[in-house]
């Protein structure tokens, strides 16, 4: 029997004679995974060799692993018979980091333990601190009907009496942690979508706010808003007409929520979308997660932000864990469209500059009411003023027909009447 190869949760050792190392070991898989095992009897290469047990061989280990390990773990400590040979098992779990193992920090990289540089120390300690899951809500009064409701809408069966504790909506002392305040029916979390005209931002056009909701139901209101402006654009040159959308809405998607899972939340920022003449730029809080590099990043690997918000968002099929997004997005738009620094990630996807299919159309219907109603519009240009017996008089029409014709007007945005029906003016657009 061989039980395989090591892992970034799995350590073997030859003996107890390794105990040191063995220990070294749990402290890293710890301070990287949150748990790990550990066998002695079995080789690096998975090879069973078994383990002399004695009476105190046991209890030498646990000894061992609650002295050398800070903050203290307590293990689960098992003899396997595995083709007639003894091994033993150590599990280990805890939510504590960092761990030390002998006064020193390490953390599991592949098979290996690393000793932990001081930068290396400082993002994990506040990698924890920041977790949502840890810090506590500052309104401890929440409701969670929304997220009920989307449990409820994905046929996921929900117990009432444990719903809290099960998506861990609560810190160790049983209060509601950051997560729950960002899932709550009320929060003070407002997700802006901003529409500016031209390049930058000096002209603001329009800005929404999707918040002080749960989360999740403001992601999909951002997601139902940019696809409804996903309007169609027309290729006019040349012979043949071709349509495309303004963007490409799968890599949006997968942006945005990409944003919202790995955004810092402990930063009191959400994740934002602005959108400009040229592009749209989605924004998330805090860089690439410690340990993580850009190669990696590109090819769709990711290290746990907001591992437990993750979760939820799997189990509402929000989200897979298939690590696509980036990819798909590097493949369509290339790496340029990541801007990447120590507090924020930007991903900007270009728009495109074909003319829209809505601006076409109302200049077309704007040539075609101007032929079905041009003297209409002739003399309204020359008379602003002019009643609509005027003009039936002028036209030799009756003045039902010419009120029918100026409500068509009206309705197509080609005119507009400013003031009362005596001392008002037309106004053509």
């Amino acid at each position: 029997m061989n039980f395989g190869m090591e892992t970034e949760l799995i350590e073997f050792k030859k003996s107890t004679g390794e105990l040191k190392e063995g220990v070294i070991s749990l402290a890293s898989m710890l301070n990287k995974s949150g748990k790990g095992i550990l066998y002695f009897g079995v080789r690096n290469d998975g090879e069973i060799i078994g383990q002399q047990i004695g009476d105190r061989t046991l209890r030498e280990v646990s000894q061992e692993i609650a002295n050398a390990i800070k903050p203290q773990v307590i293990p689960t400590i098992i003899m396997e018979l595995c083709d007639d040979k003894n091994v033993i098992k150590v599990t280990v779990e805890g939510d504590e980091k960092p761990y030390s193992a002998y006064g020193k920090y390490y953390i599991r990289t592949a098979d290996e333990d690393r000793e932990i540089s001081p930068q290396q120390l400082r993002n994990l300690m506040l990698s924890v601190s920041d977790s949502i899951v840890n810090i506590g809500a500052n309104n401890q009064e929440l409701k969670f009907e929304q997220l009920k409701m989307l449990y409820v809408g994905n046929n996921l069966t929900l117990r009432g009496d444990t719903f809290e504790q099960n998506i861990n909506l609560l810190t160790r002392d049983g209060a509601y942690n950051l997560m729950a305040a960002i899932l709550a029916d009320e929060n003070s979390y407002s997700i802006k979508v901003a529409v500016f005209r031209g390049t930058d931002k000096k002209n603001l056009v329009k800005r929404n706010e999707y918040g002080y909701k749960c989360m999740l139901v403001a992601v999909k209101q951002v997601l139902d808003y940019m696809e409804a402006l996903n309007d169609t654009v027309v290729d006019v040159e040349g012979s043949l007409r071709k349509e495309s959308k303004l963007f490409d809405f799968p890599c949006f998607r997968e942006a945005w929520l990409n944003a919202c899972l790995h955004n810092r939340w402990s930063r009191q920022t959400p994740p934002a979308v602005y959108m400009f003449d040229d592009r749209i730029e989605i924004i998330s809080v805090g860089g690439l997660p410690d340990g993580l590099t850009l190669e990696e990043f590109y090819k769709g690997k990711s290290k746990h932000v907001n591992l437990e918000l993750q979760q939820i968002m799997v189990q509402l099929d929000y989200i897979e864990q298939t690590g696509h997004g980036v990819p798909l997005i590097v493949s369509r738009y290339g790496r340029e469209v990541f801007d990447i620094s120590e507090n924020f990630i930007t991903v900007t996807i270009p728009l495109n500059h074909k003319r829209n299919v809505k601006d076409s159309l109302s200049q077309t219907a704007a040539k075609a009411a101007d032929r079905r109603y041009g003297k209409i519009l002739e003399l309204m240009r020359e008379n602003p003023g002019i009643s609509v017996s005027e003009i039936s008089r002028q036209m030799g029409v009756g003045t039902t027909t010419i009120t029918k014709r100026i409500h068509c007007l009206k309705e197509e945005g080609i005119v507009e009447r400013i003031g009362s029906k005596k001392t008002g003016q037309w106004i053509v657009k």
